[in-house]
């Protein structure tokens, strides 16, 4: 008797399973687009770009959807679409669009914003996953542009919230010739107004010298200059010059920014809250440690994933909705669940602060409150966000 009640349940469960996945299936075509760019040369080669940063990213969500999917009836496709410098990448966008409106961007501000102005992109839902450019989130935000990556003014953030909880009001900044260099620069100016800091003595870095063996001889003196602080910035995103600053200084001071103490995406440092577990199937599949443009690709394509799976549907109007609506969480490893800002696009999350060797803390800190989330007091809030489009 117990045994027919029990196959009886089995069957009952079966046909209810089979039910929900035939109800539930669906096929979800994704582009990762990217636009290939030269990469600023460095006197160093001691950390070279992988030729498939972000895409590999891509490609672990992609199997993590796929899993999930199996159980749902759902089919999760990635193609990765590569345009070379020079080429048309509009072309390659609306190649992208006519076969999905599901599309991850790796690209210059520029692509971004022309891709998400294109007509055909009037009703896709669009991913910035390894952008970091603030006004993208700001004046130049568009309404069909999500960003997994979180904002140069997030890391900023980030940072200052350590430099004001162990009181270190005096700051000194180098910072970089190149444009990256001195939007990284303008971030941390306006963090530190922000926080209530204020950043002294600044200069720019325009060496031309062979740093990796006159670095003993020159950044002494150039940073006699700056006079006395509590911490130096340093404003390069290259790494270029950062890496031969610490322990070269003229006093002896902790530096942070592009070196020593880093605000990042993602680390392969960071090891709580089940990222080790996420670092061990990256790097089994890349050979690698998983970078922070790996991170934003990854967490696009799984936002995706989970909204599919929430919302049982493939419309891009219908997605777009519930990620920006409050039910949308996505376990993002890093200790809370992470939302995306509804007014301007933004992807929230915990913001690692690292050395080349191990986690120090991670934003936002204890004491920095929000009546909202405190993970809004990283990045724009909505007071202080130009963006309409999302209104």
């Amino acid at each position: 008797m117990i045994s027919r009640l029990f196959a009886g349940a089995l069957v009952a469960l079966a046909t209810s399973l089979g039910a929900a996945t035939a109800s539930h299936a669906a096929e979800i075509k994704v582009t990762y687009l990217q636009q290939q760019v030269s990469a600023q040369a460095v006197l160093s080669n001691l950390d070279p770009i992988p030729q498939d940063l972000g895409q590999a990213g891509a490609a672990l969500a992609l199997a993590d959807n796929k899993t999930t999917g199996r159980f749902l009836g759902q089919k999760w496709a990635l193609d990765i679409v590569s345009v070379s410098e020079g080429g048309d990448f509009d072309a390659a966008a609306r190649a992208a669009l006519a076969h999905s409106p599901f599309v991850i961007l790796d690209a210059p501000r520029a692509q971004i914003l022309a891709t998400a102005d294109l007509p055909e992109a009037a009703n896709a839902l669009l991913f910035n996953a390894t952008n970091g450019d603030t006004a993208l989130r700001d004046d130049a935000c568009r309404a069909n542009l999500l960003h997994s990556l979180p904002s140069r003014a997030m890391l900023s953030d980030a940072l200052m919230q350590f430099l004001v909880k162990r009181r270190w009001s005096d700051i000194a900044l180098i910072q970089g010739e190149a444009e990256n260099d001195q939007a990284q620069a303008a971030a941390l100016q306006r963090s530190a107004t922000k926080f209530g800091l204020k950043i002294g003595a600044s200069k720019t870095w325009a060496f031309d010298a062979d740093m990796r063996r006159n670095a003993a001889q020159e950044v002494p003196l150039f940073t006699q200059e700056l006079g006395d602080y509590d911490v130096l910035l340093v404003a390069d995103e290259a790494n270029d010059f950062a890496r031969y600053i610490p322990f070269n200084t003229w006093y002896p001071r902790p530096v942070a920014g592009a070196e020593g103490l880093t605000p990042r995406t993602w680390d392969r440092v960071v090891e709580q809250w089940g990222a080790a577990q996420l670092q061990s199937r990256f790097n089994d599949q890349s050979n690698r440690p998983m970078q922070s443009k790996d991170y934003g690709a990854w967490a696009a394509l799984r936002a995706l994933g989970e909204a599919v799976t929430r919302t049982k549907s493939a419309d891009a109007a219908t997605l777009r909705a519930y990620m920006l609506g409050p039910d949308f969480e996505l376990a993002g490893f890093k200790g809370r669940p992470l939302t995306f800002r509804s007014w301007n696009g933004q992807l929230r999350q915990p913001i690692p602060l690292t050395h080349r060797g191990a986690l120090v803390a991670q934003a936002p800190l204890d004491g920095f409150l929000h009546q909202r989330s405190e993970l809004d007091t990283l990045g724009l809030d909505q007071p202080e966000s130009a963006c309409r489009a999302f209104e």
